[in-house]
């Protein structure tokens, strides 16, 4: 396939590379011309790496480049030999009016079997159609960067898209050796609209100062096994992308609880705090930052690992802890005078089980349940707790190897909440027909990294303990963000999978 590419920076020359590695003639286009004559040789320099390391033929790398085309504009008409490009692909600004303008002028240039894509990653496909004399050959075909490494892409069809380019675009996409998954045109499309479940709870979180970042971040990557916690991420991504794209995805969705957006951001972004990029985010960066600046905080010391213990309840979670307890510290415990109250909460709070219970406030304290089997054990603290209680409570539950993380008390804490969020929103997607399940698992774990796409990590939990996690959550706080989603609901009440797509009307 003859592709076109207009917009020769970071996305175009990805997507260059992963083209003409497939075998495409790629014709690059650009408002600069110094910039295709660039985007030429940094994919050479690519494609050279690649055979310096073994992962690519001299005789493969030296064909792909001789299928990469200059350009002298992005308005060119087909050459007689090659003909008209059956595919252009546009990577410019982001910006409305600069890609309706670039694609009125195509138009006129290239004949009316040229498919026209955007790799727009927060614009609407329809409403840039809309600004074109044929709305019918635009469709979105958005990729990640890096694109060579990314490797997913999500195809968007707008409301006026021809009913057969989403799969070519699709063809094209998995030619290339990528995987496509095809999305409904809105707000934040699949992957960044999935991807506001962490990011949106990890502030909400911070909001309530229930652990600082470090601490946050710790949890997500020990307990839930992500690669990075969230504001780990934020200052990788900047915080001004993050909260840019938080705030469309929230305002598209006509100002959704479950996507609402921190106070925290706009402060944070105002003053530059955008994280590597600027040289301090949530934490610092460059040669004067301390090494350890992202170090989880240290669990108290000096506590009493003896210290007997009653596990609070009868919950399968509770036995649970009494089981990890037996196996991580030598043995069972027996309760007495001066014992610790040890409550698994499971989407409510320790000082509810407190009132609940008729327990010691000073000696009772919370733990979450996801955190056990995990490196990182999370101890939840209430304003009544006691300081030795604290201390004796972590050299319990640090028992041969695990670390401990102290949090405040909230409802369902930090990993409970954060995996929640995450399955929340995915559930809303889905339900929405925005995408289906295996498209929204195989994109979120491809473009997001995540150790298993959401509604399958959901599963593993199982659908009526999710919707039991919702509905605590709800009851405890009385926030909308935690409304149990249609989707968790009607799968926990008929048995099904949190995985398995809706059934077809007809």
């Amino acid at each position: 396939m003859r592709t076109r590419i207009v917009g020769t920076g970071v996305m175009g020359r990805g997507i260059a590379q992963l083209a003409a590695t497939a075998g495409h003639t790629v014709e690059l286009a650009d408002a600069r011309p110094e910039s295709v004559t660039e985007a030429v040789d940094f994919v050479r320099g690519m494609l050279e790496r690649a055979v310096g390391k073994g992962r690519m033929s001299r005789a493969d790398a030296d064909a792909a480049t001789g299928r990469l085309v200059p350009l002298s504009s992005p308005f060119a008409a087909p050459d007689g030999e090659g003909g008209a490009p059956e595919l252009v692909i546009e990577a410019v600004r982001e910006d409305l009016e600069t890609k309706a303008a670039l694609f009125t002028e195509l138009e006129k240039a290239l004949p009316e079997r040229t498919v026209f894509a955007t790799n727009t990653s927060s614009l609407s496909v329809t409403e840039i159609g809309a600004r074109l004399p044929d709305p019918t050959r635009l469709a979105g075909l958005h990729f990640f960067n890096p694109v060579p490494l990314m490797k997913i892409a999500e195809v968007v069809a707008g409301a006026s898209t021809r009913e057969d380019i989403p799969a070519a675009l699709t063809a094209f996409v998995e030619g290339c050796g990528h995987r496509a998954v095809t999305v409904a045109d809105t707000p934040g499309f699949l992957v960044n609209h999935a991807g506001r479940g962490l990011a949106t709870e990890a502030l909400a979180l911070l909001e309530e100062a229930v652990a600082a970042p470090a601490d946050l971040d710790a949890v997500a990557r020990d307990v839930l096994g992500l690669r990075m916690g969230p504001f780990e991420l934020m200052d990788l991504t900047g915080l001004d992308v993050t909260a840019s794209v938080i705030d469309t995805v929230w305002r598209g969705f006509r100002h959704s609880d479950r996507l609402r957006p921190s106070y925290l951001t706009a402060n944070r972004v105002a003053a530059g705090l955008h994280g590597r990029k600027t040289g301090r985010g949530f934490y610092p960066y460059g040669p004067d930052a301390p090494a350890d600046a992202a170090a989880p905080s240290p669990a108290p010391s000096g506590g009493d690992a003896a210290r007997p213990v009653t596990v609070v309840g009868g919950s399968p979670e509770a036995h649970e802890l009494r089981q990890a307890l037996a196996a991580g510290a030598g043995g069972s415990r027996s309760a007495g005078d001066g014992a610790l109250h040890l409550v698994v909460t499971w989407g409510g709070t320790v000082a509810a089980a407190v009132a609940d219970e008729g327990l010691p406030a000073a000696t009772t304290v919370g733990v979450d349940p996801l955190s056990l089997g995990t490196s990182r054990r999370v101890l939840a603290v209430t304003p009544a707790t006691a300081q030795d209680a604290v201390r004796d409570a972590a050299a319990v539950l640090a028992g041969s190897s695990a670390a401990v993380t102290v949090v405040r008390d909230t409802a369902g804490s930090v990993a409970q909440r954060l995996l929640a969020s995450i399955v929340s929103v995915a559930a809303s997607i889905a339900e929405r027909h925005i995408a289906v399940p295996a498209d929204i698992d195989l994109a979120v774990t491809a473009g997001l990294g995540y150790p298993h796409g959401p509604l399958a990590w959901g599963e593993r939990i199982g659908a009526s303990r999710m919707l039991g996690l919702q509905r605590a959550l709800y009851a405890t706080t009385g926030d909308p963000r935690y409304r149990p989603t249609r989707w968790v609901t009607e799968r926990a009440q008929l048995g099904l999978p949190l995985t398995a797509p809706d059934a077809p009307l007809t």
